[in-house]
């Protein structure tokens, strides 16, 4: 360990941020944040906004190391990763196939059900396919957005179109899954190693944009308040989410234990938030890993 951090220490680090997608501002954050960190710890790290001129700027900068805090598309998505991976410079994180099916929330579902990893039940929607058989409650959502962008939790058939156009307006396909009432949880996984659970107790209905990154809006349990075998049973549906879609490094599972005690997940994300708001950096703390090991453990994992 101590011969990698030596070997990285002497190689140029850069901290992918920014980028083209609708998260571009929480990505500047997070990769500010890490930046920091990186900084701290005595590497030689630099910003770099993962825009259209990122291949110039990668070469101008002669980096060799990306660790990657980009969200949302081009970034999240394994565009980005399959850059690097022509290029040949090593990065941080899942792999192209991983945070592509991750990215998409209709193929993960895909693999989730091929897993049998409990999901709420859902449609695809398109401009061309706007039938729906699910009843409300149920929540609308793009298929390839995140930070809770477009998501809209629809409680009577007539608020269904409006918030399947708008859902259209930001992606392609749209995603509409049954409302499951519960908790909301979410677990991070680094490799193996499992984080203790984080409850969201948002005061908004869902767990919205707005509930995530305007501060005092949510409240949050880090651990969470579960009875032993709710815990076990939450944490072992992550991992099989992680595992389904091949997940590396870090990643971050967002699940619903409904009132019965069954667990749903609901999504994976491979590139969790970093801000101070972050569910990661939250469950990090919890596990008693402060955040600059944290950001130096995600770089070690770079590959």
């Amino acid at each position: 360990m101590e011969d990698k951090i030596k070997s990285l220490k002497r190689k140029k680090i850069g901290v992918l941020m920014g980028g083209l997608s609708a998260e571009r501002e929480i990505s500047l954050k997070s990769g500010e944040a890490a930046l920091k960190a990186l900084l701290s710890l005595g590497y030689d790290a630099v910003k770099i906004d993962a825009t259209r001129e990122l291949p110039a700027k990668l070469k101008a900068s002669e980096v060799e190391v990306a660790f990657i805090a980009l969200h949302g598309r081009y970034g999240e998505d394994g565009c980005t990763q399959g850059l690097l991976e022509v290029i040949g410079i090593p990065y941080t994180g899942s792999g192209v196939m991983a945070s592509a099916a991750a990215m998409d929330k209709a193929i993960a579902k895909v693999f989730f059900k091929e897993r049998r990893v409990p999901t709420p039940d859902y449609e695809v929607i398109t401009k061309d396919s706007k039938e729906v058989s699910i009843k409300p409650p149920l929540i609308v959502k793009p298929a390839k957005e995140g930070s809770a962008i477009g998501v809209v939790l629809v409680k009577k058939d007539e608020e269904l179109g409006v918030a399947i156009e708008e859902a259209l307006e930001l992606d392609k396909k749209v995603i509409v899954e049954s409302f499951i009432d519960g908790r909301e949880l979410t677990v991070a996984i680094f490799d193996e190693k499992i984080f203790p659970v984080v409850e969201i107790l948002p005061s908004e209905e869902i767990y919205n944009y707005k509930a995530k990154y305007v501060k005092g809006i949510s409240r949050f349990e880090a651990p969470a308040k579960l009875s032993q075998e709710s815990e076990a049973l939450v944490k072992k549906v992550a991992m099989e989410a992680y595992l389904a879609l091949g997940c590396e490094g870090v990643a971050r599972v967002d699940i619903i234990l409904d009132r019965e005690g069954c667990p749903y997940v609901l999504e994976v994300n491979t590139i969790p938030g970093l801000t101070e708001l972050s569910l990661l950096p939250m469950a990090a703390k919890a596990e008693g890993l402060r955040y600059e090991a944290l950001i130096e453990k995600m770089l070690l994992g770079a590959t």
